[in-house]
């Protein structure tokens, strides 16, 4: 048992290898891809059976039944990450997603054991689905994930398990602060990108008027623009911003009204499906450019985090500028990433953190979940040599080589 353990760990850390680097870059690349491959993990038992979400009924699948499911923190890079290298895994995770939904009658927000701990916010699921879809990976039922991804979309708040502001979101186009801590702004940021990914899941299928709808949506964020200050800022029911407001309150896990485990500096960013349009409502490239900046010379970038963990990447939307996020990266992996016990910036976040790492020392980043393209930086390794599956890619592997 131990040695077919071993060999088929081999088998999954070997479909990328890496030239080049040091001994401890690489060691510090391949612990990063067994973080990865750690959640979600297989629920069911040897004859298939397992417990069926949110019940105390009994299954039984066909296909690996996957359990934790911390969606916030791995929309952004993980899911990405296990469809370019394990698209078969990825395929039954989101197998299982939908069969939750069908169990459940809800897609999941933050899964353990087929429970729903409804753990921080969002609508998480559809980013995934989406994202896993635009990737290749399309054999799954697609109607039926449609049909649950907008039950999370358009259903009334008072109603919807994922989205429990729902009505303010749907008639005001924002989510207003009605208590100190509820966490407003960064509830509506994460339902824009949400939208935008259903928009663009709909576009895909045919559906053009509802992807328009959805799409629309997801400009929403500009209602939380604040000129005076160049950043997002929470909105009062009144339809005024929030006075006095204090952008790095926040910092370090600290409460702060409207922003969730954060500040406005780590949220100002997070349109990641709309950053041309970011930067124009910040008074264009240089502006946005120096602001932008100016959360690292600050100290406003939390690498444990996940709102912010792609800014390193955004710089590269201008051309002339793509140098700050090769220095930035650089510099992150040197200082965060480390062969030691607390070699990790904070939480793993189920694969998270480690997943920023191994597409950093790659040199490519998914800055915009649900996009198939990647923000590009300078890799760490030498050579790198990605083995992709003929099932779902043309061509037998991926070649990076540093020039």
């Amino acid at each position: 048992i131990r040695a077919e353990a071993r060999a088929k760990w081999n088998d999954d850390l070997s479909r990328i290898l890496v030239e080049g680097g040091t001994k401890t870059e690489r060691t510090i690349f391949y612990t990063a891809l067994y973080h990865v491959l750690i959640h979600p993990n297989i629920l069911q038992d040897v004859n298939g059976e397992y417990p069926m979400m949110g019940s105390l009924k009994t299954g039984k699948t066909q296909h690996d039944r996957y359990t934790v499911y911390s969606l916030w923190d791995t929309y952004r890079n993980v899911h990405p990450l296990l469809s370019l290298l394990y698209p078969r895994k990825q395929l039954a995770m989101v197998q299982t997603m939908l069969d939750m939904y069908k169990e459940g009658g809800w897609l999941p927000k933050w899964e353990l054991y087929s429970q729903e701990t409804m753990t921080m916010e969002g609508d998480p699921s559809i980013i995934v689905l989406n994202d896993t879809w635009q990737r290749g990976i399309r054999d799954f039922d697609a109607q039926l994930a449609y049909e649950a991804m907008r039950k999370g979309a358009d259903t009334p708040g008072k109603s919807n398990l994922l989205r429990p502001d729902n009505d303010d979101y749907l008639s005001r186009g924002y989510v207003p602060l009605r208590e100190k801590f509820d966490n407003s702004v960064s509830h509506a940021l994460e339902y824009y990108i949400a939208d935008w990914n259903l928009g663009q899941f709909a576009r895909s299928l045919g559906k053009t008027k509802e992807a328009q709808l959805y799409e629309r949506r997801a400009q929403g964020y500009r209602h939380y623009y604040d000129k005076e200050t160049g950043l997002l800022r929470p909105i009062l029911p009144d339809g005024k911003f929030l006075t006095p407001f204090n952008p790095t309150l926040g910092r370090d896990f600290e409460p702060n009204p409207g922003f969730h485990e954060g500040n406005s500096w780590n949220y100002s960013f997070f349109v990641p499906h709309d950053i041309k349009g970011l930067c124009k409502l910040m008074g264009g490239e240089q502006k946005f450019v120096s602001k932008l900046q100016g959360i690292f010379d600050q100290g406003n970038y939390d690498p444990a985090n996940e709102p912010d963990i792609a800014y390193p990447y955004l710089f590269t939307y201008f051309p002339k500028e793509a140098w700050r996020t090769q220095r930035l990266t650089k510099e992150l992996l040197e200082k965060y990433y480390h062969n030691s016990p607390s070699g990790i910036p904070g939480n793993d976040d189920t694969g998270t953190m480690s997943a920023w790492a191994i597409y950093s020392m790659l040199g490519f980043y998914p800055d915009c979940p649900g996009s198939p393209s990647y923000a590009l930086t300078t890799p760490v390794f030498d050579k790198v040599t990605i083995h992709l599956d003929s099932k779902y890619y043309k061509q037998p592997k991926l070649v990076i080589s540093k020039g």
